[in-house]
């Protein structure tokens, strides 16, 4: 029988926006993972892609297998997805595992549900690829922020209320339906943000790059005096403004809720969710689609009418935001991360220093492992040899193979398994 379980060599993405050279978790990810790479000190190193994309197809680590990419072996090999899996994806792998290490935004977006999904595909095709959602979830590896979501109504207001330059934007009518809606209306709520968001994203390009310079100008000088800006959210408005000048993504940070992760800690985007990412390093799993809808904070196709449609304008506070690990029932040592989705769920695996061998348990799915930090010897009568696993190494693993882990830290191990639970 063929190798089933064999060590990936992932392509990384060097988009502007990643951490510069060995800032980048994902740089010192690959460079451990792979000593004979070379990282390079100017070069932004922003996304690892593990999986079957074809922009970034993983190579097999394994001269004794034929293929040469993760997506042609599984193609020609669809059992290894498991029963489930291959029937429910049509023989494709249903996730798509990255590891992201962002220094500046990434622009203000969200992602299309099936059903739109399929509109926008068959509209504009140069647009929007495929005709998938394309739900994610990032766990933080690294202290890890991003907007994500509708404020609560009242933290939107008080913001109307103390940004002149944002009002002004937004129109006194709109600004008064927001403030005059009542909590025990939820949907006249969600109607009033609608207008109040649709209208700013909507302005006149010189209005709001006036209102915009105006609003930076006068936050630098309260900054320089002393005072607390806070009030105008400050701090983030002139880090936004430094990333991406004369952007209306920057006034997004009046209506989104900031979420802060710490290492860990998850947050879970469903369709229609606005977000940005702003800073840190993640983990992140999302279903094989490139549907995205930007609106600010990019270089990138802008389409505001279409995001302004879409949209979940459901406020909530950003504690809500984060997205719990529940610890396994059959082993303490796996937290898991299962998400209102059928396509993916992410495992932590954490083994403490006292156990020298683990078993990663066969499940009926394949999966990815990504090793964070520790060393171990694996082997698997799957495999065709010992596999030496560190640092940034990635494993493709079969469904219904398991491997043994025979570890040689002093400090145990953290590992994430990206897999699909139907």
């Amino acid at each position: 029988l063929p190798p089933a379980v064999f060590p990936l060599s992932c392509v990384v993405q060097n988009y502007s926006w990643g951490k510069v050279g060995l800032e980048s978790e994902v740089a010192k990810l690959v460079a451990s993972g792979d000593p004979l790479v070379q990282i390079q000190p100017d070069q932004p190193y922003a996304e690892l892609w593990m999986g079957t994309h074809p922009r970034g197809d993983a190579l097999i680590r394994d001269n004794r297998i034929p293929q040469k990419t993760l997506g042609q072996w599984i193609a020609d090999n669809p059992a290894c997805l498991g029963a489930k899996v291959k029937d429910a994806f049509q023989g494709h792998l249903p996730f798509l595992f990255k590891v992201l290490s962002v220094n500046t935004a990434l622009s203000v977006q969200a992602h299309p549900n099936k059903e739109l999904a399929a509109k926008l595909h068959a509209q504009f095709p140069e647009h929007y690829p495929d005709a998938n959602h394309k739900p994610e979830m990032a766990i933080a590896l690294t202290r890890f922020e991003g907007m994500c979501g509708f404020r609560p109504v009242e933290e939107i207001v008080s913001f109307l209320q103390n940004v002149p330059e944002l009002r002004a934007l937004i129109g006194e009518v709109a600004a008064e339906q927001l403030e005059r809606s009542g909590s025990d209306d939820p949907r006249g709520v969600s109607a009033a943000l609608r207008v109040c968001f649709t209208r700013l994203m909507k302005s006149e390009k010189k209005f709001f790059v006036d209102q915009l310079n105006m609003l930076v100008k006068r936050i630098s000088q309260e900054a320089a005096e002393g005072k607390d800006t806070s009030g105008s959210n400050g701090d983030l408005l002139l880090r936004l403004h430094s990333q991406y000048p004369g952007d209306i993504g920057c006034f997004t940070i009046y209506f989104l809720n900031l979420v802060r992760l710490e290492p860990g800690e998850a947050m879970f985007l469903g369709a229609n969710e606005p977000h940005a990412y702003l800073h840190g390093d993640c983990v992140e799993i999302m279903a094989c689609s490139d549907n995205t809808v930007r609106a600010g904070l990019t270089p990138k196709f802008i389409d505001v009418l279409t995001l302004c449609e879409m949209l979940n304008y459901t406020p909530a506070p950003s504690s809500s935001k984060i997205f719990p690990a529940a610890q396994s029932q059959l082993d303490p040592h796996v937290y898991l991360y299962d998400p209102p989705v059928p396509d993916f769920t992410i495992m932590r695996i954490e083994i403490p220093a006292s156990i020298k061998l683990y078993l990663i348990s066969a499940m009926d799915s394949a999966s990815i492992l990504l090793v964070i930090q520790g060393t171990a010897v694996g082997t698997s009568t799957a495999a065709a040899s010992e596999m030496s696993l560190r640092r940034g190494s990635v494993l493709f693993v079969s469904a219904n193979e398991s491997i043994s882990l025979h570890l040689s830290s002093p400090d145990g191990m953290l590992l994430f398994r990206a897999c699909c639970l139907l």
